[in-house]
């Protein structure tokens, strides 16, 4: 598996993750924009 792969795929669980943990916090907006950019960032794992 190459770096950049590895990369992205680290990219967008870190998103998610903190996409989370925002909500969890009470923030709904916030999480839906870092909702997007995760789904932006696993584009590229095509």
């Amino acid at each position: 598996m190459p770096l950049e792969r590895i990369a992205w795929i680290v990219t967008v669980a870190i998103c998610l993750i903190t996409a989370v943990i925002v909500l969890l916090s009470g923030y709904v907006g916030y999480s839906a924009v870092v909702f997007a950019i995760a789904c932006s960032a696993a584009i590229n794992l095509r």
